[in-house]
């Protein structure tokens, strides 16, 4: 099986390296959506531009606040106040 591996990616490379330089930024954006769809899901979402309200613009302020006289609290901490760990999201 490996060696089969081997084989395509061969090919792969040889593809990639017989393309025109103008194709080739369309070819990494392929292979980039096929390696890490997520990435390519984000970049092509929607900006999201609704306006935030009052609430939030207050709540946002209030933070910027506590973060003026507090340490802020490390990811790990606020996980395993509810049980997780870092673990937990892989």
């Amino acid at each position: 099986m490996e060696t089969d591996i081997a084989e395509q990616r061969q090919q792969i490379q040889f593809l990639l390296d017989s393309l025109p330089d103008e194709k080739i930024l369309i070819a990494r954006g392929l292979i980039a959506g096929i390696a890490d769809p997520l990435s390519v899901a984000l970049a092509r979402a929607p900006y999201d531009d609704e306006p935030n309200s009052a609430e939030e613009e207050m709540q946002v302020a209030a933070s910027r606040e506590w973060l003026r006289n507090n340490k802020p609290i490390p990811h790990e901490e606020v996980l395993a106040e509810y049980g997780l760990g870092i673990n937990d999201f892989k």
